[in-house]
């Protein structure tokens, strides 16, 4: 279960409880096939890969399961997960990563460690050539989230001076 606060007046609330459920539900619903090529590892990574760098990059080819490979139902769970971090932006962001992700098409990969059931210490990211989601539920005995949508051009940590200096200062 997403991290839930446990006690004080909103005990119960559940912290990007859809971000969960509708990732839970995109890796539950793979075939054995597929899940042998989805799920990276059995244990989930302690954080983030990405964790807080100024520009999002993970290194070498993307891994887990591509676009392509899924069928119809899988890849409406997976727009409804995308969409659903789309979503909690402003709707400007939101249309620019919508376009992201019709660009991408199928040159999506998701990638899944850790346990798939509520409760268990678990990670995914979906990959594109342009962005990069990543959620875990690690710490804390998997009740501490960390999120991201990293942008690969135009992330909001993007060091845009350090490039300035780079570009025009050698």
């Amino acid at each position: 279960m997403a991290p839930e606060v446990r006690e004080g007046p909103r005990k119960g609330l559940r912290v990007l409880g859809r971000e969960e459920d509708l990732g839970r539900a995109f890796v539950q619903s793979l075939t054995p096939e597929q899940k042998k090529v989805a799920v990276v590892d059995a244990k989930a990574p302690g954080d983030i890969l990405t964790v807080a760098s100024r520009k999002a990059a993970l290194t070498g080819q993307p891994s887990g399961l591509q676009a392509s490979k899924l069928n119809a139902h899988q890849r409406e769970l997976l727009q409804n997960l995308l969409s659903e971090y789309c979503n909690n932006m402003p709707e400007q962001i939101a249309d620019a990563r919508q376009e992201q992700i019709k660009k991408a098409g199928a040159n999506l990969y998701f990638a899944w460690a850790g346990g798939d059931q509520p409760g268990q210490p678990h990670y995914y990211r979906i990959q594109a050539p342009a962005f990069l989601v990543e959620y875990d539920d690690t710490q804390n005995n998997a009740n501490h989230i960390h999120s991201v949508w990293r942008d690969f051009e135009g992330d909001f940590g993007l060091d845009l001076l350090k490039e300035h200096y780079q570009t025009s200062h050698r």
